[in-house]
């Protein structure tokens, strides 16, 4: 039976249509998965259906609910109580200032203490039951996406709406958040609209699907009659997009780039009156690693185990003991003014483009503030000339050079950072989950860009991420950190084969890898 009949939506801003005729069902106790790449109209379409759509919007078409058309004065009453929604990110969608109790009680007719406890166990968050005065930022990732989903259930809704709900979690909470969604569905017989950008998840999880491109459905059905005979080419560009391929071979002379033999960073905890050193938070305790010409060394785990730490503290980013040797130097002594000189031989690219690009300078000075600094010696026509091939190397045009970062999408956003990295010919690239931010044809596209210049430069890379495709189409060799420790290392493809430690086989299963 139907729960939602979407006909005809369209959605225009000063005259300029966004979304264009949606059209589609969902119906009782289903899955309807929406997917697409960034800027298809996936949230707003999902926004539209609930009258949350930005005020200055045009919005035509007709939108029904258990077969009653939907009009503006009664979205307010729907929703909460029939329609609810998880958004992307619950940091920025819980109230910092308001307790998780309270958050949870504004749910309800009445703040009911024992019902937001009730909820708090649904949702597996029972320590919380006796802490309802915990703010937000007290809680991790998950613990605060559990948070936004137990608000989303108070009133048992008929129909879900979960916007990109795990893309800020780690991949062993994304799996336990997937699970519970589907139990709080099946358990309370609910529909639901899950938007996402993996075809992996759509694949586990949904019925049906609906493939959006901008602003329209090009393709819709039963899940596995799309995945297995797409009839739209935009639908097998999705499904054809996904990091594939292995690793390109290491030469067999190569020689050692970086290692480090028992390498700690400790950050101490100050306790008392007079903040004394009570203990040590150990976020990376004795790692031994060895990273080749030519090769790249994946680092997964996840937050908190200590990967990024493990990067920083091998550029000399921060204050590290034990050795490492960079080049055939010891490094781990020298001071600033002494490591100045390595440091265009070693460059590192963020996860986030958007906030570590400069949004007051254009991408020419971007690019060319790095050779400034370690080739003063340059001319402006030798600077300009660089800054062209790198542009042209990373797939960009030249002529983007005075535009800024602003003005770019998330993919050639990163396509400008890893050029800021490459135009000094760095031996050495450590690279902070460079493709979470991105789709995944976008995704797909940086990794080959990636292999394109191990292959034409030799650069080796440290390659951290939580994304375990990534890692299996990039990375010769693995580890796996927990707790500042590596806990199994070795060839990726023997490790992904026949996983030997018990964190590494949650990694892999969470990945649905297998």
């Amino acid at each position: 039976m139907t729960l939602l009949d979407v006909k005809n939506l369209s959605l225009s801003f000063s005259n300029t249509r966004i979304l264009k005729n949606i059209s589609f069902e969902v119906n009782k106790g289903e899955m309807l998965a929406v997917v697409g790449e960034s800027g298809s109209g996936k949230s707003l379409t999902a926004l539209s259906c609930i009258g949350l759509q930005p005020k200055n919007a045009d919005i035509e078409g007709n939108i029904e609910f258990n077969n009653e058309k939907i009009s503006k004065s009664q979205f307010r009453n729907l929703r909460g109580r029939k329609i609810s929604m998880i958004f992307q990110e619950p940091m920025t969608a819980l109230n910092p200032l308001h307790t998780i109790g309270r958050q949870i009680g504004e749910m309800l007719a009445k703040e009911d203490k024992k019902r937001i406890t009730e909820l708090l166990e649904q949702v597996g968050l029972q320590k919380f039951k006796s802490r309802l005065d915990a703010y937000p930022h007290q809680l991790s990732g998950g613990e605060r996406q559990r948070v936004m989903i137990a608000m989303a259930i108070a009133n048992n809704p008929d129909l879900l709406i979960a916007d990109e709900p795990t893309t800020a979690v780690d991949v062993t909470i994304q799996v336990k958040i997937l699970k519970l969604l589907k139990e709080l569905q099946k358990s309370m017989g609910m529909a639901m609209i899950f938007i996402t950008h993996d075809l992996t998840l759509v694949r586990r999880l949904a019925d049906r699907v609906a493939v959006m491109k901008n602003g329209e459905i090009v393709e819709q059905g039963i899940v596995a009659e799309v995945f297995q005979s797409p009839k739209h080419s935009y639908t097998k560009h999705l499904l054809d997009s996904e990091p594939k391929g292995m690793p390109l071979p290491v030469p067999k002379d190569s020689k050692t780039v970086i290692e480090c033999q028992d390498l700690k960073v400790y950050f101490p905890i100050k306790t008392g009156l007079f903040r004394r050193i009570s203990s040590y938070v150990k976020a990376v305790d004795g790692i031994s690693i060895n990273l080749t010409e030519s090769s790249a060394l994946g680092i997964v785990g996840e937050s908190g185990s200590g990967k990024t730490t493990l990067g920083f503290a091998l550029l000399r980013l921060i204050k590290s003991e034990g050795k490492i040797i960079f080049l055939g130097q010891s490094i781990n002594g020298l001071q600033t003014k002494a490591i100045r000189p390595l440091r265009s031989c070693m460059q590192l690219v963020f996860q986030d483009p958007y906030s570590s690009l400069n949004p007051r300078m254009r991408i020419r000075q971007i690019i060319e503030e790095g050779l400034l600094v370690h080739y003063p010696e340059k001319t402006q026509a030798e600077r300009e000339s660089d800054i062209d091939q790198i542009l042209k190397e990373v797939g960009l045009p030249t002529d983007i050079k005075e535009r800024y970062p602003h003005e770019f999408s998330g993919g050639q956003r990163q396509r400008i950072s890893i050029a800021r990295a490459m135009v000094l010919k760095p031996s050495l690239v450590v690279l902070d989950e460079p493709t979470s931010a991105l789709d995944l044809s976008v995704q797909a596209q940086i990794i080959e860009l990636l292999k394109h210049f191990q292959q034409t430069r030799h650069i080796s890379y440290l390659f951290i991420s939580h994304d375990l495709r990534v890692i299996r189409a990039i990375a010769q060799n693995l580890i796996v950190m927990k707790d500042g420790k590596i806990v199994e290392q070795g060839v990726t493809a023997d490790i992904f084969a026949k996983p030997e430690n018990e964190y590494t086989k949650t990694l892999i299963d969470a990945a649905y890898l297998k």
